[in-house]
């Protein structure tokens, strides 16, 4: 028996299952139920939630959801031999756990939620992680069809996420999550706790979405800081020039100089520069 439920240890869940975790899926498995309710309580408070998880595996933060009270929780998962696992945690909390077998990166859960809002909790596949966060915090319209967000990623990303002006980490994954959500690291989790161990440290993060971020079009911003950060060593009036609009006029339109370099610009100085962009290109376009 467990210490959250009275299924079986996850040692002898992946045992029964032959669940070897595979480095092509990006899987590492927490077999801790004390951390993954740790987790869950972190998505809290859970009664009456709708929950969407990615990548169980062998099911721990699953169970602890489900324990910790989530009215429905929607797992999708793409490795087949997780399933039977899966399984047999649908039947010990019949009618509040939904297997999905699929592609996270193609799954629209929508259909599945209704006009319920849920929380996305997960111990994300390194290898997709990054790639999953920037698809939800590029939804439109906006705001999305969540609530919050409590996702792992290796330690390094977890900064990247959070960090804001004139910090090391600060850089176009920075300007989206923090123009869309209010962003913060919880708490880390050592290599130990996971098999196979990772090299990194791992990190939770807590991602809010703003209900009215700042206005402007989600394509420019990414775009303005795809050439800031993309030459981020670089001044804004020269690494601004791949946009082929003149630099000095988004610079002032965020009211900066623009020698300054892209880490020291605050999210709101992006957003008032992809606002300028997007007013020059459809000056543009109404010149004859």
């Amino acid at each position: 028996m467990s210490a959250i439920d009275d299924l079986p240890p996850l040692r002898e869940v992946i045992r029964q299952h032959g669940l070897s975790a595979r480095k092509s899926l990006g899987q590492n498995f927490l077999l801790d139920l004390n951390l993954t309710a740790r987790i869950a309580r972190a998505a809290g408070p859970l009664e009456d939630a709708s929950v969407i998880e990615i990548g169980p595996g062998p099911g721990g933060l699953t169970r602890a959801l489900l324990a910790m009270g989530a009215r429905h929780v929607i797992a999708v998962e793409r490795d087949q031999r997780a399933l039977p696992a899966l399984e047999e945690i649908a039947r010990r909390y019949p009618g509040r756990l939904e297997i999905v077998c699929a592609d996270a990166q193609a799954f629209d859960p929508r259909p599945l939620l209704g006009s319920t809002k849920a929380k996305i909790v997960a111990n994300l596949p390194y290898n997709i992680a990054t790639a999953l966060l920037i698809d939800w915090l590029s939804i439109e319209p906006w705001p999305p069809w969540y609530d919050m967000m409590v996702l792992m990623f290796q330690r390094e990303v977890a900064e990247r996420i959070v960090a804001r002006e004139n910090e090391e980490a600060y850089g176009r994954l920075g300007v989206l999550a923090n123009w869309r959500a209010e962003t913060k690291i919880l708490f880390d989790i050592s290599p130990a706790a996971f098999v196979p161990q990772p090299k990194v440290t791992s990190s939770l993060v807590r991602l809010v979405p703003r209900g009215t971020p700042e206005v402007c079009d989600r394509r420019a911003l990414e775009q303005v800081a795809a050439a800031a950060f993309g030459q981020r060593r670089k001044m804004l009036r020269q690494s601004l020039k791949s946009l082929s609009v003149d630099p000095a006029r988004l610079a002032a339109a965020a009211g900066v100089d623009p020698t300054r370099r892209a880490e020291t610009i605050p999210v709101s100085g992006f957003v008032a520069m992809a606002r300028e962009l997007a007013d020059i290109r459809n000056e543009k376009l109404k010149t004859p």
